[in-house]
């Protein structure tokens, strides 16, 4: 199966990947019934889409299934699986705006050597997307708390030793960094 799943797919693993254990029982009347009581999450499923989802991810080696004592079998991510869905977690990842500015600027170095190359471009790529500023190439900056989003970042991409996260109190061109996100001059 081709890197981008459907988003049916999508849903399915971020919910196993949240903690939810899906078992299956080998008869189908059985098996819908525990859909049925799962809840809101899989009631956005049609049955045969989520049949199709299910098929996909076992296909694409996202899941396995293992066979309980009372014949049921549960659903349960790979290591694979829980990596692609954290990717679809880092996909939707935003910085909240506090409804003030703690007039704060959190800045993140880096200096990932050239055999992470990859992983050093995807961290620039999500650093750019969720809204920090190119401080230099390998220092970017944003006025807003992020620690847990840097955390996650950092973790994803297996890259702890080799990134630094600081909070200032000032910078020398905050003028020119406040105009940029649009910051009270205050």
């Amino acid at each position: 199966m081709s890197q981008g799943l459907g988003k049916n797919q999508q849903k399915l693993l971020l919910l196993l990947l949240g903690g939810l254990s899906l078992s299956l029982s080998r008869n189908p009347r059985q098996y819908f019934k525990t859909l049925k009581a799962i809840g809101k999450g899989w009631n956005e499923i049609d049955r045969q889409a989520l049949k199709n989802a299910i098929a996909g991810l076992y296909k694409s080696k996202f899941l396995e299934e293992k066979e309980n004592k009372d014949g049921s079998l549960t659903i349960i991510l790979t290591e694979n699986g829980k990596r692609k869905a954290l990717t679809y977690q880092l996909d939707e990842m935003e910085i909240k705006k506090p409804e003030k500015w703690d007039k704060k600027w959190r800045i993140i170095l880096f200096d990932i050597p050239d055999k992470k190359r990859k992983e050093r471009n995807a961290l620039r790529h999500h650093l750019k997307k969720i809204g920090f500023y190119k401080y230099q190439e390998s220092v970017f900056v944003h006025p807003f708390d992020c620690k847990d989003e840097m955390d996650y970042l950092i973790e994803f991409y297996n890259l702890r030793r080799f990134v630094r996260f600081v909070v200032a109190d000032q910078l020398d061109n905050e003028l020119e960094l406040m105009v940029h996100f649009r910051l009270p001059m205050n």
